[in-house]
């Protein structure tokens, strides 16, 4: 008797086990599609990231996250007047990119300014055509910047000093986000564009 609820407790165990394989592979669980493309944790999961926002372009127009995402984008926060760390960032973003094309994967990457007072739209165009002839340049009014600016949770303070030479504390990450999963995870400073692009195509690749 003993023999056979052991026998029947492990039939059912065995069955759970694979109802919650089942439904995981179905995407009813909760496993995370990306997590072999994965370096480092997001606090609070990659939906507390991203969302929609609305800037102008380099034309003058008002684009929206849907017009300016079409395809896996890397996106950066920055500002044209930045001395050294902005180039740095975006040059590598701008050489993961050619990396991936080499590999046949085709990305954006995307300038979105932090100094709407200085970066017009032909300051940020201007910027961000000269690191890649695909890079998409966006600013916006002090509003439209800040509300995208936290919907990504980033940070930026402009430092007292003259009104046209002051430089503005930002955050430095990179963040990838894809058409149809948005934000999906970050890279920082020290990820060089080979790295960026293992990542970024690992991602693609489970989208």
């Amino acid at each position: 008797m003993v023999r056979n609820f052991a026998v029947l407790a492990l039939v059912c165990i065995a069955a759970l086990l694979g109802g919650v394989w089942y439904l995981t592979l179905r995407g009813g669980g909760s496993a995370d599609a990306f997590a072999q493309c994965r370096t480092t944790a997001i606090a609070g999961g990659s939906d507390s990231i991203g969302g929609p926002f609305e800037l102008i372009n380099a034309a003058g127009e008002t684009v929206t996250d849907k017009d300016v995402i079409t395809e896996p984008s890397i996106l950066y926060f920055g500002y044209t007047f930045c001395p050294d760390v902005c180039p740095l960032d975006t040059s590598r973003n701008a050489e993961a990119v050619d990396v991936l094309a080499e590999r046949g994967y085709s990305t954006t990457p995307v300038f979105i300014s932090i100094d709407p007072e200085r970066d017009t739209p032909e300051v940020v165009g201007d910027f961000a055509y000269n690191l890649h002839e695909k890079m998409i340049g966006l600013t916006g009014s002090a509003e439209q910047v800040k509300a995208a600016s936290q919907a990504y949770k980033t940070y930026y303070k402009a430092q007292d000093g003259d009104e046209d030479y002051y430089l503005v504390d930002h955050t430095t990450m990179s963040y990838l986000v894809l058409p149809e999963h948005g934000f999906v995870d970050f890279f920082r400073r020290d990820v060089t564009a080979e790295q960026m692009a293992d990542r970024v195509a690992c991602f693609i690749d489970n989208s």
